[in-house]
């Protein structure tokens, strides 16, 4: 940071000229996909440049291709409106897409994406928020001398690739985590009683009000977390009428579009709606199903495979409550249930829980990250006169 500090206030103590993207950069909007291409995930050798579609997904893949330089792009449409990415060079976007190309070489892509990326950028407020060439345009951005662009990009890249290093090895321990609780929750060919959900568990019907809630104990299917990643506080909270109430030990999942796999383990009591499916093992079945042991076995794929095949409803599948109680757990003796419980537990908290492990040193970085991003673009203003 000492470097970067005393290069701009050699090459720029006054301060730096602030500009309109539309005075330093060209700003492309898409059009419809071309007429060669096909659609997917998968290249073809005919069709090998990607069209992107409003954000990350790829709409499929061209025979030719309308940028050829690498570009920042912005999402104009949708939930998305305002998401800033950086695309390698060839692609060819669609309509949902604004494309930044400076006008001189003085001026770096990377440095454009960095600056936009720490900022928020507002769309047109509808019932569908877009953002139009017009909007972008007239975003304001500091441009400093080209090789403080360049430190500033370096220094920011090195975060960004310590953080995709930190990411990729959680998510190989998170595939290794898969792996051992398939392993430990395998009783195929074993001694071990199997019975139905409903022989062991129940939907509680107890009603709770509204007014006892709040952001941190109300559950909705869109505060779960998809990917077994548990849950995030609400932006939503009911204020009147009844809710279901669930209580420590229960578990909650995510009963529309099973296939998104959400899931929580409740630490506190509260109350959600008839989206989510609580879970919660008899009082007479205590001594015989550890709250742990079940939630691992409803967080395996398998499960959300039972969940899915018998679902109703093709656009917004919807778990069947009576199908759901009928799926198959073992029951191993208690022992061998906390046995497993402790082994899995230890490993979840390394590649799930925000506060250990890898999960909290990544949140760290990204802290870190945004710190720097911060300090690092916040450059005092000089007329352009």
């Amino acid at each position: 940071m000492n470097n970067i500090e005393e290069l701009i206030e050699q090459l720029c103590p006054e301060g730096v000229k602030w500009n309109t993207i539309d005075e330093i950069a060209k700003v492309y909007t898409g059009g419809e996909p071309p007429i060669n291409c096909i659609k997917g995930s998968i290249p073809h050798e005919s069709c090998k440049y990607p069209i992107y579609g409003n954000g990350i997904e790829i709409y499929g893949y061209s025979d030719s291709y309308k940028i050829d330089k690498d570009a920042v792009t912005i999402s104009s449409i949708g939930a998305n409106t305002g998401a800033i990415y950086y695309r390698k060079a060839f692609f060819t976007p669609i309509i949902r897409l604004k494309v930044l190309m400076p006008k001189s070489a003085n001026i770096l892509s990377k440095y454009i994406f960095y600056y936009l990326s720490s900022i928020t950028i507002s769309s047109k407020k509808s019932s569908v928020p877009n953002m139009n060439a017009g909007d972008v345009k007239k975003i304001d951005i500091p441009i400093p001398p080209l090789p403080i662009q360049q430190e500033i990009v370096n220094i920011l890249d090195k975060f960004t690739e310590l953080q995709a290093e930190l990411q990729a090895e959680l998510q190989a321990r998170r595939a290794q985590y898969e792996y051992y609780r398939n392993e430990l929750l395998n009783f195929e060919g074993k001694e071990v009683m199997w019975s139905e959900l409903q022989d062991f568990v129940f939907y509680p019907r107890n009603r709770i009000s509204a007014t006892t809630v709040n952001n941190e104990n109300y559950v909705g299917v869109e505060n779960l977390l998809k990917d077994k990643q548990g849950k995030t506080l609400s932006n939503y909270v009911p204020t009147t009428g009844a809710l279901i109430g669930f209580r420590i030990d229960d578990i909650l999942i995510g009963n529309i579009r099973p296939y998104l796999k959400k899931i929580w383990f409740a630490t506190n009591n509260g109350g959600t709606n008839g989206d989510v499916l609580v879970f919660r093992i008899k009082d007479v079945k205590n001594k015989d199903l550890s709250p742990k042991f079940l939630l691992f076995l409803l967080s395996s794929d398998k499960f959300f495979d039972y969940d899915m095949q018998s679902a109703k409803g093709a656009k917004m599948p919807r778990g069947d409550k009576s199908a759901i109680l009928k799926y198959k757990i073992p029951i191993p003796p208690l022992a061998e249930q906390n046995r497993i419980v402790g082994i899995l537990d230890q490993f979840n908290k390394l590649v799930n829980d925000i506060s250990l492990g890898l999960p909290a040193e990544i949140q760290a970085r990204r802290k870190q990250y945004e710190y720097y991003r911060g300090k690092l673009l916040d450059f005092k203003s000089i007329s352009n006169g």
